[in-house]
């Protein structure tokens, strides 16, 4: 097998492995979502951008209008699995500043950002 041969062989499985990793992310991510409705209506939002790790945030809220669980998805790969953020659950939807949340993390401000006009 020549160079060439041995490059698209390299190519192909790399595309295939990175088909199946997506694949089960979206798998992950839709029983987390399912999870996640079972509890609240769902609110989500995500940051923008094409080169910087991108975040999906999606929010449970209750009849009371707080939140009562919450999923984040963030990173660049087909690794990044959901995880739920403390500093959410339990607060009022209205009452959220994401500034003052994340002072840190300008997607994740964005993201949240996203999700409560949504709502509104």
């Amino acid at each position: 097998m020549d160079s060439v041969n041995a490059f698209i062989v390299v190519a192909a499985v790399a595309w295939m492995g990175q088909i199946a990793l997506g694949w089960r992310q979206i798998s992950c991510f839709n029983r987390a979502l399912e999870t996640l409705s079972q509890r609240g209506q769902v609110c989500i939002g995500r940051s923008t951008g094409r080169f910087k790790p991108r975040v999906i945030l999606a929010l449970a809220v209750n009849d009371d209008g707080r939140i009562s669980d919450n999923l984040v998805m963030k990173g660049v790969t087909v690794f990044s699995r959901p995880a739920s953020e403390s500093a959410l659950t339990g607060r009022r939807l209205d009452d959220l500043c994401p500034e003052r949340l994340f002072p840190g993390n300008k997607a994740l401000q964005e993201a949240l950002t996203l999700a409560i006009t949504n709502k509104r």
